[in-house]
């Protein structure tokens, strides 16, 4: 007969040796919506319920000081390369190529190391078909290789780009709902996986313009949701929430949920009037001005104030990553630094990551140091640091300005506190100067290193 202390040691020995095992790499679901704002979902005030996204908030952990570029393509190149993206000269939405063929992107340092690695949805970094995601890393790719497209018709804008629709770089014609279309893929590609870990990508098109909802989920909206656009506006941000439910719910079928990494977040601020651009084909789309909500920041997209680059973002990590809240500034250039640390890769060479490893934030809620976040707004008309909590946004004089004004024409500096300040209401430039030349300098220094890995034909 054992004796007590070998009988607990026979029942706790294996439960000890399976702690000291290292953790399983994660599998990895990265989820960036479009244009979508901050008090564009339920738990942050807006008025469309989006019980999906509000779960992820409310079981998971919220980044509430989440950064990206305040417009498209420049939020995807800081993610697929843990640099920002004026490293690469990429600061407007653009169908140009956006980053060097050698660039070792995330897909790529993912995909050495075992991963299966898949982008369904928008990829906007070179809109040709043999600059698709194949070529930085993607064993499969689906979705639209330039920017936004019509909802049924799958086009984009009117000119070389407009036939956009792809499978692995092939261009195709399909029906049905975008938003569905990638839903779907994106489940598939789920159920489809075996034994290897994976990294899935899946920007959505929605909430970008032009909207058109079906009519099942028009009959969702709230009715004190009123006006076309509004209401069709509404219906895009309940089906993009469903769209992400329905991820999630497959993650669960399969049994995958419990070691997958989900990140929900949105490539920029919302749009408002000041952004329409009704060149899409129209797909008879209802016409007027998105109700993007920043609130209570100010901005929009296009902005590097909050409420063009600060933007509502959830992860959920059952059992690994830390529930509730942290205000830490982060940013999207994080990512790529924080997934290669939990799958194992380590780079041969320096990347020159401007992000840094979030892992101990997710599981701890410990930050990384204090640091400076750095933007650059479309054209470079404006620049933004973030360093704690003071920000400094520099706005370049607009070129009519500066041509009537000649010499005399002057950036203009504004300087916040956003611990005291979070709305960008009081410009401290004038009260605080030793904050500001501080400020400056730290611009100058990171801004000193743009450009530096411009793509080349």
């Amino acid at each position: 007969m054992k004796s007590p202390l070998r009988l607990l040691l026979s029942v706790l020995l294996p439960f000890a040796c399976l702690a000291g095992q290292p953790a399983a790499r994660p599998n990895i679901v990265f989820i960036i919506a479009d244009d979508l704002g901050w008090a564009d979902v339920a738990s942050h005030g807006g008025n469309a319920p989006t019980p999906h996204l509000d779960r992820l908030a409310r079981e998971g952990l919220e980044l509430g000081a989440h950064y990206v570029a305040p417009v498209c393509s420049p939020t995807r190149t800081a993610f697929m390369t843990g640099r920002f993206w004026s490293r690469f000269g990429v600061t407007t939405p653009q169908n140009e190529r956006a980053l060097p063929w050698d660039t070792v992107t995330l897909p790529r340092a993912l995909k050495s190391v075992g991963y299966d690695t898949c982008l369904v949805g928008k990829w906007h970094l070179g809109s040709r078909p043999d600059q698709g995601p194949q070529r930085f890393g993607f064993d499969h790719s689906y979705g639209s290789l330039a920017g936004g497209v019509s909802p049924y018709g799958h086009k984009y804008k009117q000119g070389p780009f407009t036939d956009t629709w792809h499978r692995n770089g092939t261009l195709l014609d399909e029906t049905g709902h975008v938003t569905d279309l990638i839903a779907a893929e994106a489940v598939r590609w789920i159920e489809a996986r075996g034994a290897a870990p994976f990294f899935l990508y899946v920007p959505f098109t929605a909430v970008h313009l032009p909207v058109k909802e079906p009519a099942e989920w028009l009959a969702r909206v709230p009715a004190t949701i009123t006006g076309e656009v509004a209401r069709h506006y509404a219906a895009s941000i309940m089906h993009l929430d469903d769209a992400v439910g329905r991820i999630v719910a497959t993650l669960d079928k399969t049994g995958r949920r419990q070691n997958t990494l989900v990140v929900f977040t949105s490539d920029n601020g919302g749009s408002t009037a000041e952004n329409n651009d009704r060149t899409y084909p129209s797909d008879d789309c209802p016409s007027g001005p998105l109700p993007g909500n920043n609130r209570p920041w100010r901005g929009k997209k296009g902005d590097l104030y909050e409420g063009g680059t600060r933007v509502p973002t959830f992860v959920s990590w059952p059992g690994r990553a830390r529930s509730g809240r942290v205000e830490a500034p982060v940013h999207v250039a994080d990512w790529m630094p924080t997934f290669a640390a939990l799958a194992g890769y380590r780079p041969a060479q320096d990347l020159r990551w401007d992000g840094a490893d979030l892992s101990a934030l997710l599981t701890a809620h410990t930050p990384p140091p204090v640091r400076t976040l750095y933007g650059v707004a479309p054209g470079w008309r404006a620049q933004a640091v973030r360093h704690g909590d003071w920000k400094l946004v520099v706005t370049q004089p607009a070129a009519a300005k500066a041509k009537k004004q000649g010499a005399s024409a002057a950036a203009t500096e504004e300087l916040f506190n956003l611990a005291a300040d979070p709305a960008e209401t009081r410009n401290l430039a004038a009260t605080q100067p030793e904050v500001l030349a501080q400020m400056r300098a730290r611009l100058a220094a990171v801004a000193a290193r743009d450009r530096d890995a411009v793509a080349k034909d």
